[in-house]
């Protein structure tokens, strides 16, 4: 129960499911945590699945260079330290053709999902301690075309960018960085893809989607949780610059 013993984590989109199931088994591990996210009715909301006093929440748009030195700061100040940094933040935009693609909503997306991951790393990563961890939630979509989803696949593509990138300039410091690329996740997400495509026939979507993953069905935010614990802890520590695919064998079906 000590995986993670006297370190201290940041996660951006804290309250997601991926987020927030992360941060428990964080908690449970001996991290403390400081959740990020920018809704603050999902703050207020989720301060009810903690007691612990190693957890605390700051509303903050990953998007603004101002807001990530902020939450920066909030830890530091709290904590005194970051060993792990979760740039677990992402939309999804909507389902459109590219010939069709809203550009304000390709705008959004690509703020939260590119630059945002680039923001945290430029701001945090110089923070950090020595031998820490860097995780980065891309996708099946980072690695894999999918019709109707450019905005969203073009950007979980480019962090596998920022993240080589990151473990190549991070590496003297021993500041290892990995993205972790999650199948279908039965999370709100995944309903509002769902919704998003088939209005209404979103089970048939779900359905849709299930069929591609050899394992039959969607990943739980525990599961997806549990890799990053990995990578955080120091059983990881000669892990950096990789891809790491949770997608119940979606991709080699």
């Amino acid at each position: 129960m000590n995986r993670l013993k006297d370190k201290v984590a940041v996660i951006t989109g804290g309250t997601g499911g991926i987020g927030l199931a992360t941060a428990k088994l964080f908690i449970e591990q001996g991290a403390k945590v400081v959740l990020v996210d920018n809704n603050p009715e999902a703050i207020e909301e989720s301060r009810a699945n903690f007691s612990d006093k190693n957890v605390t929440f700051f509303q903050a748009d990953v998007s603004k260079k101002e807001d990530n030195i902020k939450f920066l700061n909030h830890a530091l100040k709290t904590y005194g330290k970051i060993d792990i940094f979760f740039a677990n933040a992402g939309i999804e935009g909507t389902s459109s053709p590219i010939s069709e693609y809203p550009e304000d909503i390709f705008d959004k997306v690509v703020a939260v999902n590119l630059k945002g991951v680039w923001l945290g790393c430029q701001h945090i990563i110089p923070k950090m301690e020595e031998g820490g961890s860097v995780i980065i939630t891309s996708s099946v979509a980072g690695l894999k075309g999918f019709a109707g989803l450019g905005a969203y696949v073009a950007t979980k593509h480019a962090i596998v960018g920022v993240m080589r990138v990151a473990a190549a300039e991070n590496a003297v410091r021993k500041i290892r960085v990995n993205t972790i690329h999650p199948g279908p996740v039965d999370n709100n997400m995944m309903r509002r893809i769902e919704s998003d495509m088939s209005p209404d026939s979103p089970d048939a979507v779900k359905d849709g989607f299930t069929s591609t993953v050899p394992f039959g069905r969607y990943a739980t935010s525990k599961e997806i949780g549990e890799i990053a614990l990995f990578l955080a802890s120091d059983e990881s520590k000669y892990i950096t610059g990789c891809t790491h695919l949770i997608d119940g064998g979606m991709l080699n079906a």
